[in-house]
């Protein structure tokens, strides 16, 4: 059997078509509401019995300790995303329109993420034609991290991304294509066995609010083992059709006043001191991000492995030779990767140039003041 969720037609079989710049009501509201909850209670409630193991054997196994932390991550997801949908439906969201390369920007992510996919045993395939549209940068980054996490979770064996441009009309469309567990598969059945809320998870949430914002396309078919999404960005830059241009588009938006430019980026912490920890959560913890603390660059190198952040923030102190090497490595792969170092006293701060290997670095008195700011300069850059 085969269901289409479409954006032209509606049908007995499409109870949730996606219509451009549709606008949720109430019940989709309360909907999501519930699944908060659940994808925050699940995967919290299988933590606890693991820590109540803990707790009375003293012992847990290196299986078992990736095992909580992915369900603890699984929870912080959830509710961070549940965060950013709160920022939708409070109507704050402004745009700032300009002209992107969405080819490129996908190119980015899809390589940031290449190792989390490899540590999932998964294959991403990668067929991208240059195409550039006119969105909010923010928002199209946001979008498509959230297509990666939808992905990323249900995905077997391989994920398929091809970006092209429609003949007529000529708007860019990405497609998104995986094979899925059946609903009954085990392997989507998460560790206290409750199955998963279908491919409706709080990543698809994002997907589809973000696609509504910025006025896209949106087009999911689902078949019993296949899932293929389709976006299509109405605003293509395209220099064949008379009369369009990119100051026409943009006539209606304000400039954007987004509170959380960077809400859902990852951000990984290496610093020894708690203080020094104390002092770097207070400063962005109103920024809506993703943040991770370790103790040692040993940690931070185990972190690493299986998946990137997108910023690695870390004591002068610790930049040893081992820190070194690490950064090293993931500079060759990522050459605009973002490293903040924080100086032990001072008021200094340098931002990072293009074309030089310094880096961005900030006195510890300047932390509270400068690292939201220094944050959002370098990693604006990377998108």
């Amino acid at each position: 059997m085969t269901m289409t969720l479409a954006s032209s037609r509606q049908t007995m079989t499409d109870p949730v078509s996606e219509k451009p710049r549709m606008e949720p009501d109430d019940g989709h509201w309360r909907e999501i509401i519930g699944q908060i909850g659940t994808e925050v209670g699940l995967p919290l409630s299988a933590a606890l019995e693991r820590v109540t193991v803990l707790a009375t054997t003293g012992k847990i196994d290196r299986a078992g300790l990736r095992m909580l932390r992915e369900e603890i991550e699984r929870a912080r997801r959830a509710g961070m995303i549940g965060q950013q949908l709160a920022r939708f439906a409070s109507g704050r969201i402004r745009q700032s329109p300009e002209q992107i390369s969405v080819t490129q920007m996908l190119r980015e992510v899809l390589l940031q993420r290449g190792r989390e996919a490899t540590a999932r045993q998964l294959e991403i395939m990668q067929a991208l034609k240059p195409a550039e549209v006119v969105v909010d940068a923010t928002l199209l980054h946001t979008l498509l991290q959230a297509i990666v996490d939808w992905s990323l979770d249900l995905a077997r064996k391989s994920i398929e991304f091809k970006l092209d441009v429609k003949a007529w009309p000529p708007y860019a469309r990405l497609t998104v294509r995986f094979a899925h567990a059946s609903s009954d598969a085990s392997d989507r059945l998460t560790p206290i066995g409750t199955p998963l809320p279908s491919l409706d998870t709080m990543s698809w949430r994002l997907v589809q609010q973000v696609s509504w914002t910025l006025g896209l396309v949106l087009d999911r078919l689902v078949s019993d083992d296949e899932t293929t999404l389709t976006i299509e960005f109405p605003r293509t830059v395209h220099d064949e059709i008379e009369g369009v241009s990119v100051v026409e588009i943009d006539q209606g938006f304000g400039v954007s006043d987004n509170s959380k430019p960077l809400a859902g980026s990852h951000v990984l912490v290496v610093a020894g001191a708690r203080e020094m920890r104390s002092i770097i959560r207070e400063s962005i913890r109103h920024m809506g991000l993703l943040v991770d603390f370790v103790n040692s660059v040993e940690e931070a190198e185990e972190f690493c492995r299986d998946a990137l952040p997108h910023a690695i923030i870390y004591e002068s102190v610790l930049a040893n030779d081992r820190f070194k090497k690490l950064r090293v490595g993931i500079s060759s792969e990522f050459p605009s990767f973002v490293f903040i170092e924080v100086a032990p006293e001072g008021n200094a701060l340098r931002l990072s140039t293009v074309g030089s290997d310094t880096g961005a670095m900030i006195g510890r008195d300047a932390v509270i003041q400068s690292l939201p700011s220094a944050l959002i300069f370098e990693l604006s850059r990377t998108i």
